[in-house]
């Protein structure tokens, strides 16, 4: 995710004068279309800064804390954001603040805090009549949700940037949020010609950065769509440009994505090389999904030039990546809905105060009243109480009922990566301590991407709910259930020798041979391939499973698939030496819909 800032001005403005005030505005102008210039008149503010007026010294501060955050130094840029928030005497520039600090608690992965910054940003915005300052705020909330992966709200924000243009500026800011939003949420299928509608755009108000930032999304749908050729010509052409700008994270989608596109042509050497720079160009400590990717296709280079323990290091750091990327996702989520919970929550609770006020102030009326009447108006209000503790009742459930759901699979129903990975370490460490036998089968559906290019997504939907059936038909209810991504899943099987589990696997195996299914076109036949660990081998650590679990695996697709393959069918070496001789590596367990 890219942190773009929002411009309050014309990016081709009249050129800076010597007057603070307009190379104030001059530099606000120009942060993303001309940083170099920008830069340069920060300097020259930073000299005089003693010198300027109380309310350009404020907004001095604020364009040097956005540039923290561009440069990525996170803490200062909060800081100075917070004192602007709670001391600067304009409001549209504590509206503005507020703006660009939830955005950094979003890159801070702080996503709860962030969102009760956003409530704050919302109360405010109405009170605010400076239309650029408003159309700033917006951009940030639409650029925030973004980050936080709610791609609908991020459009329903950037349709009212649209509809809100301040004068001399275009609808580059708004459009290219709306099409990143609609590009990462998959809720449309967009073109390359929408894309490059968006570049033009951006392009025509020299936001060069912006018009760059929608160009990753047109590599990446060129990547999808089977033209990797193409999308390195695209970022390649642009790539000392984007180098030009000095910022970490747009160059980490650069690179990650020539890294993919080189790996599809069969370059490795190129491939290598872009990966080693998206990780050398990443924001310490910062969890991103480049990271991940480039880890990834390090492991399958090394893989398929034979260096095993090269291979086995970046697999390491692919598995921590991704599953620090896989948490956040779930977190960004979760801060969301609480959050919307504790703002319905608190307006209950003052609904209910303002409620309770009324009673006390009619029950005085009520002493110069009939008591006949008042007994109708305190049953009347005590209905009203009554009322409002039910609906106190029911947003408390629903609280509880969203953390039910966080433990799920949106799709199958069945246990979450995350949460199977939580309850498999929890039953290995009790199984330890009484040295019982547990067994891991990780199982993949053959052929599944073939399935969904054929019969569509629809059809490939159903495949895996059928298939999820078919299993839950020979689980008991004591053992583990969940999909690890797109179409690979795993179960625990407590209390479990290997040949025990490889029975079960296999009567498995078979109901989901026999589960059948009709296509739009054809008949569409379900197999899957299983592979075993048990701790009688790989001993209590989850991690050593999934890796044994997961070898015996690609044997049995290697070996023509719709099979049960257990570790100790061959030893460790020979296993170690066959995955390295294939060429191309399978779908890793990982690789999970973003």
């Amino acid at each position: 995710m890219l942190l773009l800032g929002m411009v309050v001005g014309v990016a081709n403005a009249t050129p800076a004068t010597d007057v603070p005030d307009q190379q104030l505005k001059r530099a606000d102008a120009i942060k993303t279309a001309d940083h170099g210039a920008f830069l340069k008149i920060l300097q020259q503010l930073d000299q005089n800064a003693a010198d300027l007026p109380i309310d350009e010294q404020w907004k001095l501060r604020y364009l040097n804390a956005w540039q923290f955050a561009f440069d990525g130094n996170y803490p200062r840029a909060t800081s100075s954001l917070r004192t602007i928030v709670e001391q600067a005497p304009d409001k549209a520039l504590r509206l503005r603040a507020i703006g660009t600090l939830i955005n950094i608690l979003g890159f801070g992965h702080r996503y709860e805090e962030a969102f009760i910054q956003l409530n704050q940003l919302s109360e405010l915005l109405p009170q605010i009549t400076d239309k650029e300052a408003r159309y700033a705020a917006m951009a940030d909330v639409a650029q925030f949700l973004i980050i936080a992966r709610q791609y609908e709200q991020a459009v329903e924000y950037a349709d009212q940037m649209m509809k809100s243009v301040p004068e001399g500026m275009n609808e580059c800011r708004a459009v290219y949020f709306k099409l990143h939003a609609l590009f990462h949420g998959k809720m449309v299928r967009l073109s390359q010609g929408q894309l490059q509608e968006g570049v033009d755009l951006c392009m025509s108000a020299n936001e060069s950065l912006l018009a760059n930032a929608m160009r990753t999304d047109m590599a990446t749908l060129e990547i999808e769509q089977g033209r990797p050729a193409e999308a390195v010509r695209l970022l390649e052409e642009h790539y000392a440009e984007v180098q030009g700008y000095e910022y970490p994270a747009l160059m980490q989608y650069f690179n990650v994505l020539l890294a993919k596109g080189y790996y599809r042509l069969g370059d490795l050497a190129k491939s290598r090389r872009y990966a080693l720079a998206t990780i050398a160009s990443a924001v310490e400590n910062e969890i991103s999904e480049p990271l991940g990717q480039a880890y990834d296709l390090l492991y399958r280079i090394e893989s398929q030039q034979g260096h095993a323990t090269e291979a086995l290091a970046y697999h390491e750091k692919y598995m921590a990546a991704d599953k620090g990327y896989l948490t956040d996702v779930s977190a960004g989520a979760l801060a969301y809905q609480a959050v919307k919970q504790q703002v319905q929550t608190k307006k209950n609770e003052v609904d209910t105060l303002n409620r309770q006020n009324q009673i006390l102030q009619l029950q005085r009326e009520l002493d110069h009243k009939a008591m006949e009447t008042s007994r109708l108006y305190i049953a009347l209000l005590l209905t009203v109480l009554v009322s409002a503790g039910f609906w106190l009742l029911r947003t408390k459930r629903s609280q509880l009922r969203f953390k039910r759901l966080a433990t799920q699979d949106s799709l199958t129903h069945i246990c979450s990566r995350q949460h199977f990975v939580d309850e498999a370490e929890q039953v290995l460490r009790q199984a330890a301590r009484t040295t019982r036998s547990v067994s891991l089968v990780l199982m993949d559906l053959d052929h599944f991407k073939l399935v969904n290019d054929t019969h569509g997504h629809v059809i490939g939907d159903l495949v895996l709910k059928r298939a999820v059936a078919a299993c839950q038909q020979h689980l008991r209810r004591n053992e583990l259930f969940g999909r690890l991504g797109g179409e690979e899943f795993a179960i625990l099987f407590p209390e479990s020798t290997a040949a025990q589990a490889q029975e079960r696997s296999e009567r498995i195996r078979q109901a989901i041979a026999a589960t059948p299914l009709w296509g739009e076109t054809r008949h569409v036949v379900i197999s899957a391939s299983f592979g075993v660990a048990c701790t009688d081998r790989s001993g209590y650590e989850l991690r050593q499973l999934m890796i044994d679990a997961d070898n015996a695996l690609y044997r049995a697709k290697r070996d023509g698939r719709n099979r049960v393959i257990y570790g100790d069918d061959m030893d460790a070496a020979e296993l170690e030496a066959n995955a390295l001789r294939e060429a191309a590596p399978r779908e890793r367990l990982a690789d999970l819909p973003h």
